[in-house]
């Protein structure tokens, strides 16, 4: 008997919200590629032709039936080709909306599967706008194309589809699908990047692979979003065995050949999942099953998967990256592609401009524009990778009397070490009339305190920086830090003022092991000179962060356990006196009653902050993560 060869790519496509038909030509191109390498299934995104996340557009009907045409032109376009496509899109039943599945197969819409597990948590809202499937569904769409809960027959395979969340849920419709005899599960996903996400997704689709005795193969959306960053990847897991992790923060595909006639075997040896099965099948609401009418080809020139090391037995050798270089190398990768994706999706911008002051947070986000640069033109080799950061970078200098000669130094080094135009516009000039002006508003017994004019400062400059971006279509960005915006330790009107908000949900401590790990890699001489600084604002004389606000180690704990942990002030009290014995119990407790009292008071701040990237599970954004009452107090604690 021949062997049940069959090939599953895992495809990453960049889509954007709204451009269906951009990308359908981009899943299109994607397609091609992976037929040709012999796929017999293709695995693509989670709503790729509406572009991930589509939010309050799915109620514009005319936004969701244009995605059913475009997916219409899929199959058309694919209909030369050999395998089966899973393709994701929001479709209409009735007077509902639904995040869907689509498989097409020579030509041929063979049905669409709705997702059943609808976030509603940290960036999600998907139960706001989508209606959900449910086991047993069974109907039709666009005049007679299956919809609902659905299995579908290949020659070669039983497929079933689910989407993203799904399989988050031991619960899902996988279990439900593979008792009903689907072999191979394919994961249309849209995850966004977090930190560590990705060691999460890699044993969870393994342990349901295992508990499903299936093969699983999940691909995942690149790309940014607004403030979302799509990471990409995939992986493939045969009945808990780990075959393909693809690579990430790239478009394209990864392919991988499996003997489905393993996976059979596994079932039949699997006595439990046997007993588990035999039993759902006697009591389990009916899925429909579609047969697929055309073969699949190209399987005959499949060869069976061979052990890269020759032995069955022995673990490959797969080079490991010490972990503080994975993690630093992620973030950074995560944290250029939103930046960038936001520059060039938005269709707004032809430069990107950052007021460089010389400390780490500037810094930092004018080496995320420089490394996106990198990954978008590297092709181009080092001279025209070097032309277009002059073409696109601008950093600006913004002095005043408080400023040292240190930070200057630092800032003009670091845009030579990034091929970075630099100007140098002091704001002295502005400064004292400025202040002039305001004493002339204020009522006998006010005066113009030392907050007032250190805000003053940030604000000309953020003034600035806006007359230039709407001079040189620029994207201003914003560059303070998840820590100090926490705390409020921020200007309205002005170092809180841009465009995107590049590291706003990135702690101080992760931007200074960041720094340090840059420093170690590339030796930049810019680097070297911010670092070795304190950290300041510079907005009066002698200043550093630190002894304004606390140790950022303790700023970083507190933020940690009050917002994450959802800790009391009293709380995060205990925990800080063990986490940092060195410091004295007064100050640990004054820290800790400190920032409990800045947080609460500074909520109005950060909820006006720009668009941010979210990189973690906990972030300061009001719309997507962190959703708090402005208006509050902290008699509870």
């Amino acid at each position: 008997m021949r062997m049940r060869l069959i090939r599953i790519a895992v495809a990453s496509v960049n889509s954007t919200v709204g451009a269906v038909r951009s990308n359908v030509d981009r899943a299109v191109r994607v397609a091609r590629a992976a037929a040709d390498n012999l796929a017999t299934i293709v695995v693509l995104n989670e709503q790729l032709i509406a572009g991930y996340s589509p939010e309050d557009l799915v109620h514009w009907r005319a936004f969701v039936d244009a995605q059913w045409t475009e997916l219409e032109r899929f199959a058309k376009e694919t209909a030369d080709l050999a395998p089966a496509f899973a393709i994701g899109l929001t479709v209409a039943r009735g007077s509902h909306v639904y995040n869907a599945a689509a498989m097409v197969h020579k030509g041929a819409i063979l049905g669409v599967v709705p997702k059943e597990k609808l976030p509603t948590y940290n960036v999600f809202y998907e139960s706001r706008v989508f209606a959900r499937g449910c086991a047993g569904l069974s109907d039709e769409v666009h005049d007679g194309v299956p919809f609902g809960d659905l299995v579908f027959d290949f020659d070669v395979a039983s497929i079933g589809l689910e989407i993203c969340e799904d399989l988050w849920s031991p619960d899902g419709p996988m279990r439900r699908r593979s008792y009903a005899g689907a072999e191979v599960i394919v994961n249309l996903s849209a995850s966004p990047y977090r930190l560590g996400v990705n060691a999460t997704r890699r044993e969870m689709i393994a342990t349901r692979a295992a508990d499903n005795q299936c093969v699983l193969a999940y691909a995942n959306l690149v790309g940014g979003n607004d403030g979302l960053i799509f990471d990409g990847g995939g992986f493939v897991a045969q009945n808990g065995r780990l075959a393909l992790e693809a690579p990430r923060y790239r478009e394209g595909f990864t392919a991988v050949t499996l003997d489905l006639d393993r996976t059979r075997r596994l079932r039949n040896e699997a006595t439990t999942w046997r007993d588990d099965q035999q039993a759902f099948e006697s009591t389990a609401p009916r899925i429909r099953r579609v047969f697929a009418r055309n073969p699949t080809e190209n399987r005959e020139r499949l060869t069976y998967p061979l052990p890269t090391n020759r032995s069955f037995f022995l673990p490959a050798e797969a080079p490991a990256s010490p972990p503080r270089t994975a993690f630093c190398e992620d973030l950074l990768d995560a944290l250029a592609l939103g930046l960038g994706d936001y520059f060039e999706k938005t269709g707004a911008f032809k430069t990107i401009g950052v007021a460089l002051s010389g400390g780490r947070d500037s810094l930092l986000c004018l080496i995320l524009a420089r490394r996106w640069i990198a990954s978008r033109y590297g092709a181009l080799g080092a001279a025209g990778e070097k032309a277009k950061a002059h073409e696109i970078l601008r950093a600006f200098f913004m002095p005043s009397r408080y400023s040292s000669s240190a930070t200057r130094a630092a800032a003009e080094q670091a845009a030579k070490d990034l091929d970075t135009p630099f100007a140098i516009v002091s704001i002295d000039d502005a400064f004292e009339p400025e202040l002039a002006r305001v004493a002339t508003m204020l009522q006998p017994g006010e005066t113009l305190g030392l907050m007032g004019a250190q805000n003053a400062q940030a604000r000309i400059r953020a003034l600035r920086m806006w007359t230039w971006a709407n001079s040189a279509h620029g994207l201003f960005l914003q560059t303070s830090n998840m820590s100090e915006k926490s705390v409020g330790y921020t200007t309205i009107g002005g170092d809180m003022e841009g465009a995107l908000s590049v590291i706003a949900n990135v702690p101080k401590t992760v931007v200074n092991y960041l720094l340090d790990y840059l420093f170690e890699t590339t030796r930049m001489t810019g680097i070297e000179l911010t670092l070795k600084k304190p950290a300041s604002a510079e907005l009066a004389d002698n200043q550093e962060d630190e002894k304004e606000l606390m140790p950022f180690p303790v700023l970083d704990a507190c933020f940690a356990l009050y917002a994450g942990e959802k800790m009391s002030p009293t709380e995060v009290c205990d925990v800080l006196r063990l986490m940092f014995p060195e410091y004295e119990r007064s100050l640990i407790d004054g820290w800790s009653t400190r920032f409990a009292r800045l947080f609460t008071q500074s909520i109005y701040k950060w909820v006006q902050t720009p668009l941010s990237l979210h990189v973690g599970n906990l972030d300061l954004d009001r719309e997507r993560a962190l959703q708090l009452p402005v208006v509050q107090r902290t008699e509870w604690g």
